[in-house]
């Protein structure tokens, strides 16, 4: 949905290298990921897309798995920037609850493109194992915004647990159409109930309450405030 924004959603997931030909060349592709599966989708379309050279591609990334990859690190770092300080006195579920819908939250540009690739993923299973490695690195850096230990084995168990869950969440997410992404929300909050029963996941948060009341609260307040009023001009996706 349209809406006035100080500061356009695809910015945070791009960085500051939007203007660069690493830049260019990651938007052409999730730009074609939006419309093509993964496997469809060659060097030649990306640079033509990118408006780079091939030879300046293949000195940038030597694969679209690379190039996913460092969409992914660029969304992981916009995350990681919007670190919200009025959480760090909440439970450990509910910091993590808020990281996990900021991450979300810097997704949405691309939302066809994360529905293709979850497509794609579903009928690769050499694709899938690929983007599990990446999804666990992602989330140690997750667990570690939320203050939540994501070193050593412990840390790696949590890590690939919750790249686990977060996958069922992302499937909940693509086909939530909801302004307000109130299913998306309680696929979040029971996906971590969940966890927490997991040995070794989020032993730290295993004493707090079942629901996550405040930060449910708190998103919905959120995306009420983000919803366009009568007088708000669109701006371009």
């Amino acid at each position: 949905m349209a809406r006035k924004s100080k500061r356009s959603p695809s910015a945070r997931t791009t960085s500051d290298q939007d203007q660069s030909a690493r830049g260019k060349i990651v938007a052409a592709f999730m730009e074609l990921l939006a419309t093509h599966p993964i496997e469809e989708i060659g060097f030649a379309e990306i640079a033509a897309r990118a408006d780079v050279s091939l030879a300046d591609m293949r000195g940038e990334f030597g694969s679209t798995i690379a190039i996913l990859a460092a969409y992914i690190k660029s969304v992981d770092r916009a995350v990681l920037a919007e670190g919200d300080a009025d959480m760090a006195e909440e439970p450990a579920r509910e910091r993590l609850f808020d990281v996990l819908m900021r991450r979300l939250e810097a997704l949405a540009p691309h939302k066809e493109a994360i529905r293709s690739l979850v497509r794609s993923a579903g009928r690769n299973p050499g694709l899938a194992f690929a983007l599990n490695g990446m999804a666990v690195r992602s989330q140690q850096w997750m667990l570690t915004a939320a203050d939540i230990g994501a070193t050593g084995p412990k840390g790696m168990i949590r890590a690939q647990g919750l790249a686990l869950l977060y996958s069922q969440v992302l499937r909940v997410w693509i086909n939530d159409e909801d302004p307000g992404l109130a299913r998306t929300m309680a696929a979040l909050d029971r996906e971590l109930g969940r966890g927490q029963r997991w040995s070794g996941f989020l032993d730290q948060a295993c004493k707090i309450p079942e629901r996550l009341c405040h930060s449910r609260d708190r998103w919905r307040s959120r995306m009420r405030r983000d919803e366009p009023g009568p007088d708000d001009e669109p701006i371009a996706a």
